[in-house]
């Protein structure tokens, strides 16, 4: 995990705070010391009626297409 002063944060917050955004955690020191942590927040998870209105929003597929267009881009002697 990535460590960042103080100092570092108080003169750059804006820019490690996008980087903790993009996911990446990290430690707060002082003066050496680690006294904090800087992580992203949990996403909230979908319900499942979400879920439900977001498959029902998915295009259907021909699996028979689908296998053919896999066929010809797959190179088959491997």
């Amino acid at each position: 995990m990535k460590t960042v002063s103080v100092r570092e944060l108080r003169n750059n917050g804006g820019a490690i705070l996008d980087q903790v955004a993009r996911g990446e955690a990290m430690v707060v020191t002082r003066d050496g010391t680690e006294v904090a942590e800087l992580r992203p927040r949990r996403r909230p998870g979908l319900t499942a009626a979400e879920l439900v209105g977001r498959r029902r929003a998915l295009p259907r597929v021909d699996a028979v297409r689908l296998l053919r267009d896999i066929d010809d881009v797959v190179d088959q002697t491997l």
